[in-house]
């Protein structure tokens, strides 16, 4: 599970020349890994194939315009649990305490909710446990898988392989608007409306989704990782 876990960490961060340089011998490694099937080898198969032939200036930019440009698949998991709450800083700080148990430095540019980060965490950990941590934020991976399919981008295909190994599969969650604005200001405007907050207690007619408050619970506390890391 390690290098698998390494791979769709790499096939999701931000493009460079080493993820460049790596990408015509990453379906390898992955057949040799043995995790996924062959349909999701083969579903990889178009990003992989981009990230090694595209000008890297262009795949970069079009990470930007992906990834970065609103929250709507952000890849910052906690901006689809707390927005831009003061929760966030501190499970930010949660989550680093997690890394650093492991003996993991984060470089100062990295916030610890960055998807790639945490499945670099996740490939250190033993298998049944790094199993058990991946499905902690499994329904935020289906609906970014789901989002990401609606705009037909390769990046859906190492998501969905994602949220099915966090056995998420079937739960319809709604992350964010539905509507994807081509506004900046108007695609945070539609986030400061419906965002979920996952946090948030349940109101008294039940407005608020009891589903998305225990994500939080699970994610945030989790059991303390024993001492060994594996590699």
């Amino acid at each position: 599970m390690r290098l698998t876990l390494l791979i769709l960490s790499a096939l999701l961060r931000y493009p460079d020349a080493e993820v460049q340089q790596a990408a015509p011998g990453l379906a390898t490694a992955l057949a040799e890994d043995g995790l996924l099937s062959p349909e999701q080898r083969a579903s990889l198969q178009p990003l992989i194939e981009e990230l090694a032939n595209m000008d890297l200036l262009d795949a970069q930019e079009r990470y930007v315009g992906l990834f970065d440009r609103g929250r709507a698949v952000s890849l910052h998991l906690f901006e689809h649990v707390h927005g831009e709450s003061r929760d966030r800083g501190q499970a930010m700080v949660d989550l680093r305490d997690r890394y650093e148990a492991q003996g993991l430095e984060i470089a100062a540019k990295e916030l610890p909710d960055y998807l790639p980060l945490f499945l670099e965490y996740l490939s250190v950990l033993p298998s049944a446990q790094a199993a058990e941590e991946l499905a902690q934020p499994g329904v935020i991976l289906s609906a970014l898988a789901d989002r990401l399919e609606e705009k037909g981008t390769p990046y859906a295909a190492p998501m969905r392989i994602l949220a099915d190994l966090a056995g998420a599969g079937g739960e319809a969650f709604e992350i964010a608007p539905a509507d994807d604005p081509d506004d900046l200001a108007a695609l945070d405007a539609a986030w400061e409306d419906e965002q979920i907050r996952f946090d948030a207690p349940a109101a008294p007619g039940g407005g608020d989704c009891p589903q998305a408050a225990a994500i939080v619970a699970r994610f945030q506390t989790a059991a303390p990782l024993g001492s060994q890391a594996h590699g």
